[in-house]
């Protein structure tokens, strides 16, 4: 945890400006190009140094080579920042200490001046602030094992935010079922890519259905462009896209290596917000690697995926408004 006081010794608050753009996010906009939102937290705490800055950089490549500008999102020294350059991701890759930002987070964050990286919930917020429609990341939080009234903000954030997040699902560390049952009730919409089973991060089924299916970004893009037009529906759309079978930890290998961790924790007594981190460590180590190599196919799958839906809803859009004017 970081404790930061934000006030300096004079007693004067850091007063950051509003949100600024990198200057490719600026010229993305300017000429109404498809734009994919990133976030930083895996980059921070997600991944090891140095592969973080590496995996970093290549999720964004991966990004432009499917049509699409990457908006990788974080704060810097208290601003706001959608689009950060390479000396500013750099920065949040390699800082110490950078704080791990959620939508409640900002403000203050920024008050005290500090480096920050944006989590799903944070970065989600971000960017549909910025009108940025799609965001790539690796898994959602959930609801955690064994105590349902702990819950990440990313479902709350997800339920009032009009934003497409492509996803391997929710860790598999969590409670899969129940966090689907939350995603329900709060009205956040979810979709299998080319899958009829909800995927659980390091392995490509959770053991769950989706209701719904859809086989290519084109038919996503639709149904974000449906949404905006009916004005109904305000929450998110989750578009959960598995790994495949042969890319995925081997399931056996998942559920011993989960069980141990979730006993090795609880014997430690670790518990809240130290679960997740220490339990995604854990099956770094017991998997030797396996995961780590997992998840960050992960990413940069979604990141692909995420692009190619963005390029396909601004090519809707722009065919759109063609036919407007004939």
């Amino acid at each position: 945890m970081i404790c930061v006081s934000i006030f300096d010794q004079s007693g004067t608050t850091h007063r950051p400006g509003p949100v600024v753009y990198g200057d490719h996010v600026v010229a993305a906009r300017e000429r109404s190009a498809p734009i994919v939102a990133l976030e930083t937290t895996i980059v921070s705490h997600g991944l090891p140094r140095p592969e973080n800055l590496d995996v970093a950089r290549e999720v964004e490549q991966v990004v432009r080579d499917n049509g699409a500008v990457p908006a990788t999102i974080g704060m810097i020294g208290g601003q706001v920042v959608v689009g950060v350059d390479d000396k500013q991701l750099t920065r949040l890759a390699t800082a110490d200490p950078v704080a791990k930002l959620s939508v409640r987070d900002l403000a203050v964050a920024a008050a005290g001046g500090v480096d920050g990286a944006t989590t799903v919930a944070g970065t989600s917020a971000i960017a549909a602030a910025a009108g940025i429609r799609v965001f790539a990341t690796g898994g959602l939080g959930g609801v955690h094992r064994e105590a349902g009234y702990d819950e990440s903000a990313d479902l709350v954030t997800l339920a009032r935010t009009p934003i497409a997040v492509v996803c391997a699902g929710v860790k598999s560390i969590l409670d899969v079922g129940a966090t689907l049952e939350r995603l329900e009730t709060l009205g956040v919409a979810v979709i299998g890519y080319r899958t009829r089973r909800f995927p659980g991060f390091f392995i490509s089924d959770s053991g769950y259905p989706v209701d719904w299916v859809v086989d290519s970004p084109q038919e996503i893009a639709a149904v974000l462009r449906t949404q905006a037009d009916q004005g109904v529906h305000t929450g998110a759309v989750v578009v959960a896209n598995p790994l495949p079978p042969d890319e995925q930890v081997e399931p056996a290998l998942h559920d011993r290596v989960l069980a141990e961790g979730m006993a090795t924790l609880a014997g430690e007594g670790v518990t809240g917000k130290a679960v997740t981190p220490a339990l995604l460590a854990y099956f770094h180590a017991a998997t030797q690697g396996r995961s780590l190599v997992a998840n960050v196919r992960i990413i940069l799958r979604n990141a692909a995926l995420a692009a190619q839906i963005a390029v396909a809803l601004s090519a809707g859009e722009v065919s759109g408004r063609g036919e407007e004017l004939t």
